[in-house]
């Protein structure tokens, strides 16, 4: 018993002491992480150097950069002061430990610990078109020393279409051309639309090459009833619709903006789009008769539509005559032709790549019919003829038909190489196609779809449809034995340059 009693005597004089050197352990801890590190030799690490802002608009702002600033001691330090060189004359804002300020304060950092400092930047228009760039510094006082992180930031100058109508359940809008008014956007200048820019009934917007339209989130071009567009591109001076977000990150993110979106017109008045770049929209072009029957056609000649989330292409009972058409990479189809309609396809690459999601859509899709409300499909005459063109992507099958009798209706798909598990035997339908034999696009990641030298599209086209096209989407001459698609192979093309 003597023993027993001496081995808990023993233990608990151990834990009693353990428990005193944990606590002098911490305190000495605590102690040291309070002690402040006051050595003139103390320096503070950044995650950069400087903080580059990508071009941004005038007045709009820019995105959010981020920079960590690190304390190398073990002991606490403190930043006398954290400003902007220019004060409040600076056109760059940051926050600190989630404090807006111009000019901080007694900034404490822990031991081995960081700090987050957030900057945005807002630069004032003014007279110049090209782009210029501003700075400042950010400048760190520890210990008597300083410290400096550049930030610099390209500007540019733009004319910005801010919605003033807000009804509800419609999109936010401003009517940029009224009724029998005749509205040109020239190229001097990016153009900026936050909300929906519409054009109204009996009026035009004529776009001219080279002007470049940027649009915020949920934004978007609108061709009211009986309005119309003309899009009057280059190959040399395209016109580009894209998102407003320039930062290297949304160079090819879908979804940034809504649509283009054309509705019925009148005979006579065709819409025409002409050397474009559409991109990282939810649609590319939606059109629709809506009001009445449509009476003029959409003309896409030298039109690229990438990265849309929903549909390049979707069309409700509608004309479209395209030539040298490229659709590439939707979440959903890259041409949704429903509801009948007219269409005509030429020299056209259908090419759905898409890797941001699973899509079990094809890359094309022809129905002939629009349902009511009970669901039930209401017939519409359909014709669609395809020539010389691609349907390809990672699907099995890229495209498919659905059709209910009642309407005059008809499809033929000529000359193409195509995707698919379906029989194309029927010459009523298809007519000398290629099924299911890699294209080969150069490149794939930067949306460039001219084939290889060992594609097997390569002198497969119809040259009497080759001659209703004769340039190709890069203005190449396609002779007597054109390609298939919207590119003719050039031996010894650079696969750098598109």
């Amino acid at each position: 018993m003597a023993f027993i009693k001496r081995y808990k005597q023993n233990f608990l004089f151990l834990r009693a002491t353990f428990l005193v050197l944990v606590g002098v352990l911490w305190i000495f801890s605590s102690c040291t992480k309070d002690t402040v590190d006051t050595s003139p030799d103390i320096k503070l690490a950044f995650s950069n150097d400087t903080i580059l802002f990508d071009t941004v608009f005038t007045s709009l702002g820019s995105a959010t950069h981020r920079l960590m600033v690190y304390n190398p001691s073990s002991s606490k330090i403190i930043i006398s002061d954290i400003r902007l060189e220019k004060g409040t004359a600076s056109p760059f804002r940051i926050n600190i430990d989630g404090e807006a300020t111009f000019d901080g304060k007694d900034v404490e950092i822990r031991g081995n610990d960081s700090l987050f400092i957030f900057a945005r930047v807002t630069i004032d228009p003014n007279d110049a078109t090209t782009p210029f760039v501003v700075e400042d510094q950010l400048l760190f006082t520890i210990n008597g020393n300083q410290q400096v992180v550049k930030l610099v930031a390209w500007g540019k100058n733009a004319y910005y279409i801010l919605a003033d109508h807000h009804p509800e359940g419609f999109p936010a809008y401003k009517i940029i051309a009224d009724s029998l008014q005749n509205v040109v956007w020239k190229n001097d200048k990016p153009i900026v639309i936050y909300g929906f820019a519409v054009v109204n009934s009996y009026g035009s917007l004529t776009i001219d090459a080279g002007t470049k339209i940027y649009f915020h989130k949920n934004s978007g071009l609108w061709i009211y009833s009986d309005g119309q567009l003309t899009v009057s591109g280059t190959q040399s001076q395209p016109v580009i619709f894209q998102g407003d977000r320039l930062e290297q990150d949304y160079a090819d993110l879908p979804g940034q903006w809504d649509r283009i979106w054309i509705m019925e017109g009148r005979k006579g008045y065709d819409d025409k789009i002409e050397n474009a770049i559409i991109k990282n929209s939810f649609i590319g072009i939606q059109a629709e008769s809506f009001f009445h029957k449509n009476e003029n056609r959409l003309l896409l000649n030298n039109v690229q539509i990438y990265n849309t989330n929903g549909a390049s292409i979707l069309s409700k009972n509608y004309t479209i005559d395209a030539q040298n058409l490229v659709a590439a990479n939707s979440g959903g189809y890259c041409l949704a032709l429903t509801g009948g309609g007219d269409y005509q396809f030429l020299q056209s690459t259908l090419a759905n790549y898409w890797t941001y999601s699973i899509r079990n859509a094809p890359t094309v899709i022809l129905t002939n019919y629009l349902k009511d409300t009970n669901d039930l499909p209401i017939p519409y005459p359909m014709h669609f003829f395809l020539g010389n063109s691609i349907i390809y992507g990672y699907n099995e099958n890229e495209f498919e038909t659905s059709m209910v009798s009642g309407a005059d209706s008809s499809y033929l798909l000529d000359h193409c190489l195509v995707k698919t598990t379906l029989r194309m035997d029927n010459p009523d339908y298809f007519r000398s196609i290629i099924k299911n034999k890699d294209p080969k696009f150069l490149d794939l990641e930067t949306n460039d779809y001219r084939i290889d030298t060992l594609s097997p599209a390569i002198g497969a086209g119809d040259p009497a449809i080759g001659a209703k096209v004769p340039l190709d989407i890069l203005g190449n001459p396609r002779g007597q034995t054109p390609d298939l698609g919207a590119y003719q192979f050039i031996p010894g093309q650079s696969e750098k340059s598109k």
